[in-house]
């Protein structure tokens, strides 16, 4: 089975993400689309397994195997999480609105590591820009400031919401280059040290919900198995690797 009929036949849940999720679009802004599909379980008993992601088939489009994302978000990546909490969502079937159900068995303090170690690791690489170039990528500096505010609101709350609402306007003034970098830099540093503070009184469990989320995915293999949407050609070949 082609990767692009992985997608294509057994997506079961995609969104729109980026700025236009974000609230940040504007007239020039792409729409970049991200899903997750189900292969069919026939297809894990081949030496052969199917791919763990999918890049395609249409522009700005990637979509990863449930398994793949599930794996993903229970490490608490910022990206697989946000896609979890799209406000704009395309495509949804049964298996995808209880992959949505479980939103709060991925959740964790283990956000706190994750969403930070990636802001400062950014962070990081726009300071070079400054240094080399006299001033960073305005564009990253702006989602910088919009994921370390989404990290400190999520282990305050327990909540992760994606829309920036009020914080439209001053983040796009970031994104025109029109406030300083020296301003940045501590609207950075002010909104990690509330992240850091956030942690110790946070909602959020120690650790996902492993078992929960393994639950899931054993009862909807196995479901597959019996699916007649899984039936495999006898001489096909499932496409992709396993990396």
């Amino acid at each position: 089975m082609a990767p692009e009929d992985l997608v294509r036949d057994h997506t079961i849940y995609s969104c729109v993400m980026g700025s236009r999720a974000f609230g940040l679009a504007t007239g020039a802004s792409d729409t970049d689309r991200r899903g997750v599909f189900l292969a069919p379980t026939p297809l894990f008993w081949r030496f052969e397994k199917p791919p763990t992601h999918v890049d395609g088939p249409a522009e700005e489009q990637f979509s990863w195997e449930l398994e793949r994302f599930c794996e993903l978000a229970l490490r608490a990546n910022p990206s697989i999480l946000e896609c979890l909490h799209s406000p704009l969502v395309e495509r949804l079937d049964d298996t995808g609105r209880e992959l949505l159900s479980l939103r709060d068995a991925f959740l964790s303090r283990q956000v706190h590591v994750t969403f930070t170690g990636y802001a400062l690791g950014q962070r990081d690489k726009l300071m070079a820009d400054v240094r080399r170039h006299g001033e960073p990528r305005w564009k990253h500096a702006m989602h910088l400031l919009r994921l370390l505010s989404s990290c400190e609101a999520l282990l305050r709350t327990g909540a992760l919401t994606l829309d920036v609402g009020e914080d439209r306007e001053p983040l796009l003034a970031v994104r025109r280059g029109e406030v300083p970098w020296p301003e940045v830099e501590a609207r950075m540093n002010r909104l990690t040290a509330r992240a850091d503070e956030a942690l110790s009184r946070s909602p959020l469990p120690e650790a996902p919900d492993r078992a929960r989320v393994e639950d899931f995915l054993v009862r909807t293999r196995a479901r597959s198995t019996r699916s007649p949407r899984s039936d495999v050609p006898a001489g096909s070949e499932a496409a992709g690797t396993a990396g």
